[in-house]
């Protein structure tokens, strides 16, 4: 199991990586405009941040033009880099050609279907937007539980991505995510607890240790 952040902002992710505990970096295309920079200095940027998987997600829109994107990202992440590919028709035969080179992750999947696709098409993962699924269709988390019986058995990682507040996100993993990645203010969110602040406040007013 591994924890992402998912943002391009070099600040959130210098301190998210910072904590220890997040593994690598997730990216689309909107976050990646977001960064205000030529991409491929951000994605060089981010190497600097993280030894873990790094994703990127083509942008072309044929196939020929997706290889050659793919082939310019791995000539920057080198093996830290997990393609992202839209699902659909092409998207899916990228995968099966690219999916024995590097790792391919389809991303923005809404059926067990495309799952089934994507785990026959070699995909070390697969993401699914778990509160824009329940936002749009009702039940993100059951959407989750099913994708993750499709990918039983297989080498398809299920990557939970969407994820609003904590408790979605544990919620997620329960239902059968085996990665999780979150913006920076869920992921800074997820080691606090009213209750843990009032118990550390006790503690620090009437505890002793070998500083007292």
């Amino acid at each position: 199991m591994s924890i992402f952040i998912d943002s391009a902002n070099l600040t959130h992710i210098q301190r998210a990586t910072e904590l220890g505990w997040v593994k690598g970096i997730t990216t689309n295309p909107l976050l990646l405009a977001q960064a205000g920079t030529d991409i491929a200095t951000v994605l060089r940027s981010l190497k600097s941040f993280s030894s873990g998987p790094i994703f990127y997600q083509l942008t072309s829109t044929s196939f020929d033009s997706m290889l050659n994107e793919a082939h310019q990202a791995l000539a920057i992440l080198e093996k830290q880099l997990v393609v992202k590919l839209v699902p659909n028709e092409l998207g899916f035969k990228v995968c099966s050609e690219l999916s024995s080179r590097m790792p391919c992750c389809p991303t923005a999947i809404y059926s067990p279907a495309q799952a089934l696709i994507a785990r026959e098409a070699g995909a070390q993962y697969i993401a699914v937007y778990v509160n824009r699924a329940s936002r749009l269709m009702g039940d993100g988390i059951q959407l989750v539980n099913e994708l993750a019986e499709v990918l039983s058995g297989s080498h398809t990682d299920l990557l939970a991505a969407s994820l609003k507040s904590p408790s979605e996100a544990a919620s997620a993993f329960t239902a059968g995510a085996q990665h999780l990645t979150l913006p920076y203010k869920t992921l800074m969110a997820m080691s606090n607890h009213e209750l843990s602040e009032a118990a550390i406040k006790e503690f620090g007013e009437n505890g002793s240790g070998l500083r007292r």
